[in-house]
């Protein structure tokens, strides 16, 4: 057992990074098509790292209670939100508003010119 992980690094790369990473990939992307605003995917990456330590304890004997292996795999989660969260945002800008906007990258977009 890793102890800053709360778990064998196995556990914790296929359900934190895999797993609760792809449910956390989806929240970002429903906030983002139902058009909320960014910060509300920070309540649900808190809650989703103490699914995360739950399901660690439940399945594979991990600690439930740890104060650094819910910090790191909520950190993780909230990086995997916020970066789909402005993915999304920025796909659905450039889609819905051709006229005025086009893609700057994967995160951004900008007015038209001219």
């Amino acid at each position: 057992m890793t102890p800053i992980l709360g778990s064998d690094l196995i556990v914790f790369f296929c359900l934190t990074i895999v797993i609760m990473g792809f449910v956390s990939y989806m929240a970002g992307q429903a906030l983002a098509t139902t058009w909320r605003p960014w910060w509300q995917a920070i309540p649900y990456g808190f809650m989703l790292g103490a699914a995360d330590r739950f399901f660690t304890w439940a399945l594979f004997k991990g600690p439930l209670i740890g104060l650094v292996p819910y910090l790191i795999a909520t950190a993780l989660l909230l990086i995997y939100c916020l970066g789909a969260y402005r993915l999304t945002q920025a796909r659905k800008m450039v889609s819905q508003y051709p006229w005025l906007y086009e893609r700057t990258g994967p995160f951004g977009w900008r007015a038209k010119r001219g």
